[in-house]
């Protein structure tokens, strides 16, 4: 990345479809996480434009190959970024690199044994704590975990070894995630009580080897974007898309940051901070890149899927995933925003794409910034904007020498408009901005006609 001359960084580029872009303890709290269960079922609008499911653009693949062909069009689009600058990002879709239906199986997995451990987290009377303060002491795991049948006590001890144990002898939800391997067999038998009848159950009912064989080719396609974008000098960002999707793609994105971010933020994730999980996912995600020493590399976005979202949830009768009011979300995206600032002052490895186009998110970016001394030459904090929004943003950024970079979809003309679309959906005060843009061109051409230059700056 060149910053000589104050110039702006080349581009993310994204683009589109066949581009392969198309982005408890009561009975009432039992009776929640069944309905949230729910969210990571097969509708069957799914991947439809019909049925009252609109705008996602994803796609059952008849066969691997489209996949395949999706993953050399991402390759030519990294040659393109890094042809444009030096230090550009790609931006990738996994619905375009793994059939949806094993995105959702696979979160339907990783969603059930979470919540296994948050319901053993509120038997040890630790329900309502922050996520990573919920721990359970191994000796008593293990005979709950021998109670309830899921394995016998010879295997629930090897469970509990190594890195999956703290210091204390305690084990928290990383550690209890790191039972669940992606990169190693998930079709084998692993038990879990059925939240109705409490009788143990195959967790990976509808997790086979077909499943498994599709685990290890999207990591394969993954692993060869993420050496080709590494070899190129260009960073990987793997874009967010649907609540019953993203347990499955973040899985994904932190397996592959755990060997491409070892000295440098390769790879990047992406978390909605519209989702109010949010703040669990990001400290979640940025804990465990610290403990096993990689770099923590994200781009913090407000979510694009809010309509979608709401209405599917009603549709299938489980809780609202997004936050209630715009205001709860921005307030996510700065609570979100202002741990991973701090964590970059206590010298973790971390970067953030700060990507949006809201002018409070940046005014607060850059006041914290300088209240934690991170300097833009740090290269820790970036901005990001969508090619032609917000410039009045993007340029004084860049001019100031922050890295801003402009985000650049491209595909068909009607497979990126719905994508543009849910930008502006997502961005309330667009229009209000595009009228001050105007205005502020408009006062930029007077003062130029003025000063009898028109065309010097």
């Amino acid at each position: 990345m060149s910053w000589m001359n104050n110039m702006i960084p080349g581009p993310v580029v994204t683009f589109s479809k066949d581009s392969a872009s198309a982005q408890a303890q009561s009975k009432q709290g039992q009776v929640r996480a069944e309905k949230r269960e729910k969210q990571y079922r097969v509708h069957l609008g799914f991947g439809d434009h019909h049925g009252g499911i609109t705008g996602a653009h994803s796609y059952f693949y008849a066969d691997e190959a489209k996949c395949d062909r999706h993953m050399e069009t991402f390759l030519r689009c990294i040659d393109a970024s890094r042809g444009c600058s030096e230090d550009g990002f790609c931006a990738i879709k996994l619905t375009a690199l793994a059939r949806p239906q094993f995105l959702v199986c696979f979160s339907e997995v990783l969603v059930k044994w979470r919540r296994f451990f948050h319901r053993m987290a509120a038997e040890e009377g630790l329900a309502g704590w922050a996520v990573l303060d919920k721990k359970l002491q191994v000796e008593k795991l293990q005979e709950a975990l021998a109670n309830l049948g899921i394995a016998s006590k010879a295997e629930i001890q090897q469970w509990f070894t190594g890195e999956n144990v703290g210091t204390n002898g305690t084990v928290d939800l990383l550690g209890w995630n790191r039972l669940l391997d992606s990169r190693t067999k998930l079709s084998r038998p692993l038990l879990i009580p059925n939240r109705k009848t409490g009788q143990p159950e195959p967790l990976l009912s509808r997790f086979g080897e077909e499943e498994e064989q599709q685990l290890k080719r999207v990591l394969q396609r993954m692993d060869v974007l993420a050496r080709s974008a590494m070899e190129k000098g260009v960073r990987l960002m793997v874009d967010a898309e649907q609540s019953y999707f993203q347990p499955a793609i973040s899985r994904l994105a932190v397996e592959t940051q755990r060997h491409f971010n070892r000295s440098q933020p390769v790879i990047y994730n992406t978390h909605q901070c519209y989702l109010r999980e949010a703040y669990n996912n990001v400290t979640g995600d940025m804990e465990l890149s610290h403990r096993e020493g990689w770099h923590f590399g994200t781009k913090l976005v407000r979510g694009a899927y809010m309509e979608q979202e709401k209405e599917r949830a009603a549709q299938m009768g489980y809780e609202d995933p997004i936050n209630p009011t715009y205001e709860k979300t921005n307030e996510m995206y700065h609570r979100c925003l202002d741990y991973v600032l701090e964590k970059i002052k206590q010298r973790w490895k971390a970067s953030v794409m700060v990507a949006t186009h809201n002018e409070d998110t940046v005014k607060f970016t850059l006041h914290r910034m300088k209240e934690l001394g991170i300097h833009p030459s740090d290269k820790k904090v970036c901005f990001g904007q969508l090619l032609g929004m917000c410039d009045q943003i993007t340029f004084p950024l860049g001019q100031a020498g922050f890295p801003v970079y402009k985000y650049v979809p491209f595909g068909p003309v009607k497979e990126v408009l719905p994508y543009l679309s849910r930008r502006a959906q997502e961005n309330r005060g667009i229009m209000q901005r595009a009228n001050r843009e105007r205005d502020l061109l408009w006062k930029e051409v007077k003062r130029r006609l003025l000063s009898g230059n028109p065309f010097s700056p």
